[in-house]
């Protein structure tokens, strides 16, 4: 895919900003600093004035006024502590063009290394200062349709944070006031005094290595598994399926009414992977959760904070047990899992992240989801389909730079009751991990039809 970029434009608040350096939490600084890469596809609407950059900008200048700390830049305190410094030098915005055709991106969606060209590189060498907290880029297609892509760094927000923002300037580019204002009161997060943790939190301690026959092999010595041709794939899951899977347990006249369908599709998914990436029986596999803490915590956190409410959750298996036992025991393992995490718990975490001296040996990246660990990563809830700018809401929006290890569940934009799982797979196991993802729906499917 060739891409021509037509202008590149630093957009600052239209208004005067609070100026000055705002803290961050420390579930901020657990996070690796990068930007969390985003694709929003749109179909042309006919219209002359089709995603028109002038209005795009001027929209975004007005959103940036309430959102002040994304104009802003990274820096560090007389402690040597991240902070963001708010100084409105503003967000990058490119406008760009392809003669490819966006048909070549939607439906099955196997991407390989294309999608990440659709939002703007980030050179990270000048130091954390030197860049923006935002880039995009907005790409016009040669069937005239358009791709919005988005840089979001994550030190700013999780993806909540970065739908709110993305959807409050879309609303701002329908003339409409944003309906939730944003929040940065980092206060909501501070430690009890004294720090007293109260559980085991499996979810920062290292990552788990590959067992050889002479040692294990660690998450960093791994990284040569980055170098595997792999490919990105999204396998959708119809309603119809999703109800079969869900349904699957009953054979064993099991109560599958108190398990929901993200429960019961991050089980499938641990099981499938762990098979298709060939773990031995007595290897041990840890799955990462990451809960969004806003409704968890009490009192919950307002709806427009800006900045990080992701708390991972883990748990261990061996291979061998999840390939043996009967669905709902692995079922059962994600359920209790997630059914721990309480205000009580996170304020456990917060506590115990609070007494660890060095918060880089918690930070999470790549390296923490490296096989035989994974994460599964629920999109479901996320409202992604309301980037409407005033020519029609998104056809697809999901991740443009996906990792191995790291799954994402997606809605429809249909919103017909479907699913899709995003993953980048090594080449080699992609096709067993969708044979083993759809066999058992498929099957069952296929005697209900008979």
């Amino acid at each position: 895919m060739e891409i021509t970029l037509k202008e590149s434009t630093i957009v600052r608040p239209a208004h005067d900003t609070p100026k000055g350096s705002l803290c961050i939490s420390n579930l901020d600084l657990l996070i690796t600093r990068y930007h969390v890469s985003t694709v929003y596809c749109y179909k042309p609407n006919g219209g002359s004035n089709f995603f028109d950059p002038g209005k795009l900008r001027e929209a975004l200048s007005k959103i940036l006024v309430p959102f002040y700390p994304i104009a802003g830049r990274l820096g560090f305190d007389e402690n040597l502590r991240l902070e963001i410094i708010c100084n409105a030098e503003g967000v990058l915005f490119i406008e760009a063009e392809t003669t490819s055709v966006m048909d070549q991106f939607i439906g099955d969606f196997t991407y390989n290394s294309e999608v990440f060209r659709l939002v703007p590189k980030v050179d990270y060498s000048g130091g954390i200062s030197s860049y923006p907290l935002l880039v995009l880029q907005v790409t016009t297609f040669k069937c005239g349709g358009v791709c919005l892509g988005v840089g979001f760094h994550h030190t700013i927000g999780d993806g909540t944070s970065a739908v709110h923002f993305i959807n409050s300037w879309a609303d701002t580019a329908r003339g409409l006031s944003p309906s939730i204002a944003p929040s940065m009161d980092r206060t909501l997060f501070r430690a009890r005094v004294p720090p007293t943790p109260t559980f085991h939190h499996v979810e920062y301690d290292p990552p788990l290595s590959m067992k050889t026959k002479s040692h294990p092999i660690s998450a960093s010595e791994s990284q040569s598994d980055d170098l595997k041709p792999s490919i990105v794939s999204i396998f959708k899951l119809t309603a119809d399926q999703l109800n079969i899977l869900k349904a699957k347990p009953n054979i064993n006249n099991a109560d599958t009414s108190k398990y929901s369908t993200y429960n019961i599709l991050t089980a499938h998914v641990w099981r499938c992977i762990s098979k298709a990436r060939g773990l031995s029986n007595d290897q041990a596999t840890k799955l990462y959760i990451l809960i969004d803490g806003r409704s968890r915590l009490n009192p919950p956190v307002p709806p427009g904070y800006l900045g990080n409410v992701i708390f991972p959750i883990a748990t261990i298996a061996q291979a061998g047990d999840l390939q043996s036992e009967p669905f709902t025991d692995t079922i059962k393992r994600t359920h209790e899992l997630l059914k721990q995490v309480n205000d009580e718990y996170l304020r456990s975490a917060l506590d115990y992240i609070e007494k660890v001296p060095d918060l880089s040996t918690l930070a999470r990246g790549s390296h923490t989801f490296r096989c035989p660990n994974l994460s599964v990563n629920s999109w479901v809830r996320l409202p992604i389909y309301d980037a409407d700018f005033g020519w029609g809401r998104p056809i697809y929006m999901g991740p443009a730079n996906v990792v191995q290890g790291k799954f994402y569940i997606l809605q429809s934009p249909a919103n017909d009751g479907s699913l899709s799982v995003v993953a980048r797979l090594e080449t080699s196991q992609s096709k067993l991990f969708k044979k083993l993802l759809y066999e058992e729906c498929n099957a069952i499917l296929s005697i209900s039809k008979l």
